[in-house]
């Protein structure tokens, strides 16, 4: 093993996690800015801001279709890549690389085609109305054309990411946002473009992340890189691949799923502000889930080399720092969103109407989220640790199994307020996935070292 490498095993954890953490942290905030200052500046349009924000929040479920895709393919190679480190098998490490490649290429390919012919339709079906529809389709029909950039950026920092280079990988997505939070204000109020200067403003950004993340990719600093022997699919190493992958496509896809079920309901039981709201909701969830998919991602490599290697002591003290970090995070954010609803809401719009209605629905909507950090330190590291199964089950478990039913029947349970019973049902779905997560993973954890496992 070369030595330069061994520092996943060897390093204390706690300074591990910290200085593999910081940056895969920092790397979400700053992609959370990334995907929510669009939706701040659209907000702020003059006289159509509220109606554009909630075009383009409809567009979100194809969003996260997107980089759901990006995550089935990447979300299970990078894990599989470290583990194969671990194991001091760097040639099937970098055929994980070279497959992964060449099937987010295939599958952008795909998907930007299916966007640009169908968007209208998928969106009419999402939840937009006749006031919506065309601030949705013309950011869609933009944003489309950069779905290959969008697709090569997340999947493939994830594999710079597994191997250790945090810093990087941070710098792939600050180069990107630096340039969304430049070009915005100018596309869309220097020029005038609305919408659409939005959306191309985040296709350029993510164009230059793209570049960035392959130059990396195909240099000298990178363990694994990409060869042109490795590109050719191989059944015995992209399957594996895709299979461990599925649970984070599921959780994200799902979200996609869920967030149309959401916004059809409000729709009927609201109307146009119930579903701006949504997207504001959504958004400020996304201050939860990023930075806590970050910590995941900073002990993902640690998780993963040192289970490869055998060492379960240091895969034990990595998780058990994840939970208390995660938790402890979770917590102080679900404090601040309870106290100040208003100021995390006055963030997208300056509308009143939309701004007292979303700060009364925040506080429903995130009730259980200082419980978060538990559900996704248990998930990541079901991922890490390559355990397909369990991380399927509990994305499934989660949004299809609760939540998606308790959209469509607290309402009905609830008929006082049925708009407000609606986003009564995330927080119920939260608690009761939390609970079946940890008592899984205590049980499937227990079994770490075994041959069973």
């Amino acid at each position: 093993m070369n030595e330069s490498k061994e520092f996943l095993g060897t390093e204390p954890v706690g300074k591990l996690l910290f200085r593999l953490a910081v940056p895969t942290v920092t790397a979400q905030i700053i992609n959370m800015l990334y995907n929510i200052i669009d939706r701040i500046y659209i907000g702020h349009i003059p006289d159509s801001g509220a109606m554009a924000l909630t075009g383009v929040g409809v567009c979100m479920p194809l969003i996260m279709i997107v980089t759901a895709f990006a995550a089935l393919v990447s979300s299970g190679g990078a894990p599989r890549a470290s583990i194969f480190m671990g194991k001091n098998d760097m040639e099937s490490a970098e055929r994980t690389l070279g497959n992964c490649f060449l099937l987010q290429v295939l599958v952008s390919i795909a998907l930007t085609a299916i966007l640009l012919i169908w968007n209208r339709n998928f969106l009419m079906a999402f939840g937009a109305s006749e006031n919506t529809i065309e601030y949705g389709v013309a950011y869609m029909n933009i944003y489309a054309l950069g779905t290959i950039f969008v697709q090569l950026t997340l999947g493939m920092n994830a594999f710079i990411t597994a191997q250790g280079f945090a810093r990087t990988g941070m710098l792939s997505v600050l180069i990107g946002a630096i340039a969304n939070i430049i070009l915005d204000p100018v596309f869309i109020f220097g020029l005038g473009m609305g919408v659409r200067g939005a959306a191309l403003a985040t296709v350029l950004s993510q164009a230059m992340s793209c570049a960035w993340v392959l130059l990396f990719l195909r240099g000298k600093k990178t363990f694994l890189r990409i060869r042109l022997r490795n590109l050719r699919l191989q059944p015995s190493i992209i399957l594996p691949s895709v299979a461990l992958g599925s649970a984070t496509f599921i959780m994200q896809a799902s979200e996609s799923v869920i967030s149309v079920c959401f916004n059809s309901s409000l729709l009927h039981y609201g109307g146009d502000i119930a579903v701006g709201a949504m997207t504001i909701l959504t958004s400020v969830m996304q201050f939860a889930m990023l930075p806590l998919q970050g910590l995941g991602q900073g002990a993902q490599p640690i998780i993963s080399y040192n289970y490869g290697a055998r060492n379960i002591k240091r895969v034990r003290s990595a998780y058990f720092l994840l939970l208390k970090t995660s938790l402890g995070y979770s917590t102080l954010l679900w404090l601040a969103v309870m106290l100040f609803p208003q100021a995390f809401a006055g963030l997208f719009t300056t509308d009143s109407a939309l701004l007292s209605f979303t700060a009364s629905a925040l506080r429903i909507y995130v009730a259980c989220l200082f419980l978060f950090g538990i559900q996704m330190a248990c998930q990541m590291t079901f991922t890490a640790i390559g355990n397909a199964p369990a991380s399927i089950i509990v994305a499934v478990t989660r949004k299809f199994i609760l939540l998606l039913p308790l959209i469509y029947l607290m309402p009905r349970i609830l008929t006082g307020n049925q708009t407000m019973a609606v986003y009564l049902a995330e927080p119920i779905a939260d608690f009761i996935a939390v609970s079946f997560t940890s008592v899984l993973f205590y049980f499937q954890f227990r079994k770490l070292g075994t041959e069973n496992f």
